[in-house]
């Protein structure tokens, strides 16, 4: 059980770092665009504090003998699945827009998305992506301390790239 845990989380692990490989695609035609990036530097700040979440949930666990075969396990692993393919979606809906950054093409090649997700939720990206992709992680592991302590402090370049992708998208567009 402890392998098919394993292997699952991982496989899916695969599919989270080929998204990196779309977001690196998708920025390099946008720019060639004209697209223009806001709030650089908090999106490396995100950047590195994603990686190190994920490296503190993967070193308490493993010393605290990840992989369980435990009930918290299993949510945490379909939790996270869950978030995986959501992205997937996101990615899917946004098509050639989507990055991991906040960049604004030019009108032509930007359009607002306006599909059901995207109306219930105003960034399912973050809230149905993100923020599950990390409580599933630190729950796989049993991370507690990350989770406790980590979470939070991811929030903070978080609510940061919401707020100014908020301002960005309403200075862009009328009908955000």
């Amino acid at each position: 059980m402890v392998l098919v845990i394993g292997l699952i989380f991982y496989t899916v692990f695969t599919f989270r770092l080929y998204t990196v490989i779309i977001s690196a695609r998708s920025e390099r035609k946008l720019k060639n665009m004209g697209a223009i990036e806001y709030g650089k530097s908090n999106s490396a700040i995100l950047v590195i504090a994603h990686i190190l979440f994920y490296l503190a949930c993967m070193v308490e666990g493993f010393n605290t003998g990840a992989f369980f075969t435990d009930t918290t396990t299993i949510i945490g692993l379909a939790v996270y699945t869950f978030s995986i393919a959501v992205l997937y979606y996101v990615i899917h809906s946004l098509r050639h827009i989507w990055t991991v950054k906040l960049i604004i093409a030019p009108k032509e090649y930007h359009t607002l998305n306006l599909s059901p997700l995207f109306r219930i939720v105003r960034h399912p990206n973050y809230f149905l992506n993100v923020i599950p992709e990390l409580i599933g992680t630190a729950l796989v592991f049993h991370a507690w301390y990350t989770l406790a302590i980590g979470f939070p402090l991811y929030l903070i370049p978080l609510i940061t790239r919401i707020v100014q992708e908020e301002k960005i998208m309403k200075q862009h567009f009328k009908n955000y």
